[in-house]
């Protein structure tokens, strides 16, 4: 597994723009579901049919990262119910997240897709690169977030326009829980202890579930594997 990799900090130099890291944080730190924004197509169990991207071709490479902030939980999802997953890049500490490497089309597509706009047309990236943030609009994830540049190429995501201190907190669902857990696990090879420590310590989880509600929510069999580090 690649070692995760803070992204290096933008310093005005000029990044390849042809191509870009997508760090996704959600249910698209899966590849399989990935697969389904680029392609289209309905995810299995899925209530939502993705048109997908104009090139349907996979990502050049696909590895961990840390990015700077935190995940944290609000609203109510549409398809799962409960907390959505948030990002809120000014928070302190670090997210895990599984960075693909795009064209900027294909990114655009993604983004698109998310922000349930139909895909078709490539986002202008001068003001997210320059400023490290864009806000498109209201929605939900209509908001894009450079965290930094990683080898050479910029590391684009998207989130909601406001702070997490400044939302009501929700709590996530049982399913969507175990969706975040099986990204992290796949991306990132966590164990699923270190997997429910994590999302039971992010705001909207803490305090309505527990590191060990989580674990058996996700897999109550696999609890004492030992994470992949020890």
């Amino acid at each position: 597994m690649t070692t995760p990799r803070r992204p290096e900090a933008l310093d005005g130099r000029n990044v390849a723009t042809h191509h870009v890291w997508y760090a996704a944080y959600g249910s698209n730190m899966h590849f399989d579901r990935l697969s389904y924004y680029l392609a289209g197509g309905r995810p299995p169990g899925g209530a939502r049919r993705y048109p997908g991207c104009r090139d349907s071709r996979a990502p050049r490479r696909m590895i961990p990262v840390m990015l700077p902030g935190q995940l944290y939980f609000a609203l109510e999802s549409m398809a799962w119910t409960g907390g959505m997953g948030f990002y809120d890049p000014l928070d302190p500490g670090e997210m895990p997240a599984c960075a693909y490497l795009v064209t900027a089309s294909q990114f655009s597509d993604i983004a698109a897709q998310e922000m349930y706009r139909e895909p078709g047309g490539d986002l202008d990236l001068t003001d997210v690169l320059a400023e490290g943030r864009a806000v498109l609009g209201e929605g939900r994830y209509e908001t894009l977030v450079c965290p930094g540049i990683l080898d050479g190429y910029p590391v684009l995501t998207f989130t909601a326009p406001w702070r997490s201190a400044d939302v009501t907190h929700a709590r996530p669902a049982a399913a969507y829980l175990r969706n975040f857990a099986s990204g992290l696990r796949e991306s990132h090879g966590w164990g699923v202890a270190r997997v429910a420590e994590y999302l039971a310590s992010r705001q909207g989880a803490a305090g309505s579930w527990t590191a060990a509600e989580v674990a058996e929510a996700v897999d109550a069999s696999a609890v004492r594997q030992p994470d992949v580090r020890e």
